[in-house]
């Protein structure tokens, strides 16, 4: 194994795009604050290949929640389109295959084949307008699958 402990790549996959954290490195600069729309979304993959595991990231107003990208019902993704996770009225997030609908500040799903269950939510925090990424679990994912 190489000396990186773990990958973080935005959606899209160029190499501009791509961080490489080592243990100890921990948290990683997702974004800026100011780069995500008010209200609005974007997805990233942690990890490399079939071990890679994707989550998104939402802001409303100066809060920024973060889960799993994998819908209770069937596991698909939930974004429409690259970065599009919330419903048109942007006041929550839309699973792209069945319409279910999840509240932004918990995951929690309101309508849906998932009713009353929850997204799985990634670790985050907002450091002087720069969104963290703090989740051991996706900051140690290279290290847990080699």
């Amino acid at each position: 194994m190489s000396g990186d402990a773990g990958w973080l790549t935005m959606r899209g996959g160029d190499s501009a795009n791509t961080r490489r954290g080592g243990a100890g490195r921990a948290p990683w600069h997702l974004c800026d604050l100011a780069e995500l729309p008010d209200p609005g979304s974007r997805g990233f993959v942690a990890g490399r290949g079939r071990d890679g595991l994707g989550f998104f990231i939402v802001r409303r107003g100066g809060e920024v929640f973060g889960y799993v990208n994998s819908c209770p019902h069937l596991g698909v993704n939930l974004e429409w389109v690259p970065d599009r996770f919330l419903n048109p009225e942007g006041t929550l997030i839309q699973c792209s295959l069945h319409m279910a609908r999840f509240r932004i500040e918990d995951g929690y799903c309101l309508w849906g084949p998932c009713a009353r269950q929850s997204l799985d939510p990634v670790a985050l925090e907002v450091r002087a307008g720069r969104v963290l990424l703090t989740d051991p679990d996706l900051l140690m994912l290279r290290e847990r699958y080699p």
